[in-house]
């Protein structure tokens, strides 16, 4: 699809869901709410993954973005949407001094540090009660917009759009040659004059600033933060699955991933309360084996073969 045509796309499906609360109801906003925010950060992950870069740290910084958000509103007096950018701001600043060292490793080495930071940050969070609340957390007075459902779903919405510029932006940009260089292999692209490190950085950097936003943007809506539900390998396995269903380093594939999963969630919590996950569990093992690059991957290989 041409450059141009995509972002018609993008701003004709953005308007559809601008308007949405105005044709629907509170229960299928919760339920779109939710998935832009999975979308995110399925978005955010597979951008870093474009650099060959396996992280499990979603988790980590959509908590430290979310914590960060609360107490800057709670003890600085800021406006939630400011605090809600310097949630992110936080994260994206943790990410570039921990990513400095943490990205010096690759593969899977870099996948269970990451992992092991999301775990260190829960734990350091549950033992400083006096500013995190401890293991019960922390509550806003109240809700963003006071809980307002079409204010709350615009906000997470516009977290959604800010990754899916990003990621476009790293798509059409040198960023975009620079990552599938170092991911089809990095000795090439430090011959060829890529800064390698320079670029891991700021990518690591950025995604997690993104995850951080949708952290802080998470708990306004919800009220409150807790070291077991804002660190919740929830929000860094779904976005995963998500991802590798729709098709990696694309923009498309995490959207229709995300999309597609969420709805199948939803509706398989409502017919299995208590067997949902099990069988949301098996769809994506056999879609991943049925489609190892995920649907959007496997449509491009297919119209590339005619």
């Amino acid at each position: 699809m041409k450059t141009r045509n995509r972002w018609i796309l993008y701003a004709f499906v953005t308007a559809l869901l601008v308007t949405l609360p105005y044709y629907t109801g509170t229960y299928l906003l919760s339920v779109a709410g939710t998935i832009l925010i999975y979308l995110a950060l399925a978005l955010s992950w597979d951008m870093l993954l474009r650099s060959g870069q396996l992280s499990f740290g979603i988790a980590g910084f959509f908590g430290i973005g979310g914590y960060a958000a609360v107490l800057i509103f709670t003890n600085a007096g800021l406006n939630p949407l400011i605090s809600i950018l310097a949630g992110g701001a936080v994260a994206g600043v943790f990410a570039l001094i921990i990513g400095t060292a943490v990205l010096q490793l690759r593969g899977m080495y870099f996948a269970i540090v990451t992992l092991a930071l999301a775990e260190i940050f829960r734990v350091i969070i549950r033992n400083l009660p006096d500013l995190t609340g401890g293991p019960e957390g922390l509550v806003l007075p109240a809700a963003i917009f006071s809980g307002d459902s079409t204010s709350t779903f615009w906000l997470i919405l516009a977290v959604a759009v800010t990754a899916l510029i990003a990621s476009e932006i790293f798509q059409k940009s040198r960023v975009f040659f620079a990552l599938t260089s170092i991911r089809n292999d990095e000795v090439l692209a430090r011959s060829s004059g890529i800064n390698v490190f320079k670029y891991l950085v700021i990518v690591f950097a950025v995604t997690s600033a993104i995850q951080g936003i949708a952290g802080g943007a998470y708990a306004h809506v919800h009220g409150f933060v807790s070291p077991e539900g804002s660190f919740s390998l929830d929000f860094a396995l779904l976005p995963m699955a998500m991802a590798l269903f729709g098709g990696m380093h694309t923009t498309w594939g995490p959207v229709l991933g995300a999309v597609l999963l969420g709805i199948a969630a939803e509706f398989l919590k409502l017919q299995i309360p208590y067997g949902h996950l099990l069988v949301y569990g098996v769809i994506i093992v056999i879609a991943i084996i049925l489609f190892p690059k995920g649907i959007v991957g496997t449509i491009s290989q297919k119209l590339q073969a005619r």
